[in-house]
């Protein structure tokens, strides 16, 4: 038989291998937990360079991991000029799946493109309107349909020869696509149908599913609309796909300024 004490030995052994084997869980369930980034953006400065704040990280920073987790094929939540969204890389089939399964969104809506500079939406799209007309609009809270060019990834909206491109009047957005160096797919943070969302913490069950979660604070003036989604695909015509909060002084530009006339054909991204 053996003595006691060997006994009692041999069973605090166990219970430290148990211990150690449960704390290993556990540390891995955290880690899955807190998978997720979530950055507030330091706020710009009008008179200079922002001063770091408790909380806050730098922009830098922030368009760095943004643009790691981009560039590794995850979705992340980015603020725009009407209200947050979630992006991805639109070249990388696997990603905009990923972002119709976050949302529950049905296969046969589209998705936006979004690129940083007017010059950027000629590789993606064929244009039939002067370039003036798209620096009247853009950047801004409009998004512009045009015929898709071949460049684009096929898996992205197959069921259409058209695509709606925005340039949102935001800095981080801007900067974000142009270090992607290419366009990112982009739609609203939320689940498909539910009301869209100007704070962060309004779509906190989505978190888990995101990669980075970049917190911009309020947006906007908090009307929800999103952009106003104009088709500009027919030559001389433009033909409003939703109001939006621009309505009025897109209509503006595209009929008194460029002379352009209302289509009221049916479009296949409706």
């Amino acid at each position: 038989m053996r003595p006691v004490c060997n006994i009692a030995v041999e069973l605090i052994k166990s219970r430290r291998a148990h211990s150690s084997v449960a704390a290993v869980r556990l540390r891995g369930e955290m880690c899955k937990e807190l998978k997720t980034k979530v950055l507030r953006l330091l706020p710009q400065s009008c008179s200079g360079p922002s001063v770091h704040q408790e909380g806050f990280t730098d922009g830098a920073e922030v368009l760095s991991c943004t643009v790691k987790a981009l560039k590794e094929g995850h979705v992340v939540a980015v603020p725009t000029d009407t209200i947050y969204g979630l992006a991805c890389l639109t070249q990388n089939s696997e990603a905009v799946k990923k972002i119709y399964d976050i949302k529950g969104r049905n296969g046969n809506k589209p998705l936006a493109i979004c690129v940083g500079e007017i010059q950027d939406i000629y590789k993606f799209c064929k244009v039939k309107v002067k370039e003036a007309l798209l620096a009247d609009l853009l950047p801004g809270p409009v998004t512009l349909v045009f015929e898709r060019s071949e460049v684009l990834n096929t898996d992205l909206n197959p069921f259409t020869s058209l695509v709606g491109v925005r340039i949102p009047d935001h800095g981080f957005m801007r900067r974000l696509c142009q270090m992607c160096a290419e366009p990112l797919a982009l739609t609203s943070a939320n689940i498909s149908s539910h009301t869209s969302t100007v704070e962060v913490h309004e779509f906190q069950e989505l978190w888990p599913k995101l990669a980075v979660v970049v917190d911009d604070g309020p947006i906007g003036d908090h009307s929800r609309l999103g952009s106003t989604v104009v088709d500009l695909s027919v030559l001389g015509k433009y033909r409003i796909i939703r109001p939006g909060c621009a309505l009025s002084s897109t209509v503006d530009v595209l009929e008194h300024k460029y002379r352009l006339s209302e289509d009221s054909g049916k479009n296949d991204l409706v």
